[in-house]
Parts: structure tokens; sequence; C-alpha cells
């Protein structure tokens, strides 16, 4: 599985996919609530952007989820949640993460990823913060996901 809030998906997060894609025969991109970090769009907004932006990709099923990331994996027989490191910065919370779920169950691993060179500065939150300016953020994002980011942004109404 692959966890996270994708708040909205991005072009790295989507690099992140198809790595592991080729690595597992099947990936489930799963999409966490988290309500405590107050994210843009809604859980179901967020899914629906993702399974548009993975719909080429035919061994990834996108999902909502709510709880503990490893509860969700041992209940739908996940066996390895994979994360994605950027850059040096990721590594320790990453690691602290990957440790603490060890803690709470053996029968779930961790594997880290690296993305494509030009995504290593991509982030949610980074895309947010330049949509909600009226930057362009078409090549961080897919052109589906751009459009629900400019609409939110305001950006879509006044450009009609």
């Amino acid at each position: 599985m692959y966890p996270g809030t994708f708040d909205p998906i991005t072009l790295g997060h989507e690099d992140l996919v198809r790595r592991a894609s080729r690595l597992f025969d099947r990936i489930v991109v799963a999409i966490a609530a988290n309500p405590s970090k107050a994210p843009m769009f809604s859980l179901d907004d967020r899914v629906a952007m993702a399974r548009t932006a993975l719909q080429d990709f035919s061994n990834v099923e996108v999902t909502g989820y709510d709880g503990l990331t490893v509860d969700f994996a041992k209940k739908n027989g996940l066996q390895v949640i994979v994360r994605g490191l950027r850059a040096v910065s990721d590594f320790e919370y990453e690691f602290q993460l990957a440790n603490m779920n060890r803690h709470l169950t053996d029968d779930v691993e961790t594997a880290f990823l690296t993305p494509t060179e030009r995504y290593t500065y991509i982030s949610s939150s980074l895309v947010r913060e330049i949509a909600s300016m009226g930057g362009n953020i078409a090549e961080f994002v897919s052109p589906q996901v751009r459009k629900a980011l400019e609409l939110r942004c305001g950006k879509g109404k006044r450009s009609g």
C-alpha cells in the first residue's frame, strides 16, 4: 500500500506509484482521512482526483481510510507500506514512522522509494500554496488536479 493524505496528488506521487507498480503485483493507494491536517479537499475529492490521475495503472486501486495505517494494511492483507523519500529531511520522520509501525505489528514492512530527480522538490503543501497565490502548477500535477485546485483557489472562476 502507498498511504498518504494526497492533498492533492502530485506528479511526484504518480512517479512513486509508477515505480511501486513495477515492483508489486498490486498497489493500493490508501488516502487517509487525516482531519487533523485540515486538508484542502474532502476525502471523497482526494480519492476521486487520485483515481483519475492513476487510471492508466491496471494494478493500482485507490481507496480512502480512517484510523491507523497498519490496521488498514492488516485488515486488507497488505504486507508492505511504500513510502517516498524526497530528501534527507524526510528520512528522520519516515524512519521514526516505520519503526513505530513495526512496533505496532510485525506483519507489515515498510519499503522506501526515491522519486525521479525532477520530482524531488514537489510536495502537496507547496503546490497548494502556489495555487492559492495564482501561480502556475501545470508542471506539478495532472491537468484534472490542476483544474480542481484552480477552481478551489478561485482562479478558475476569474478566467472563465
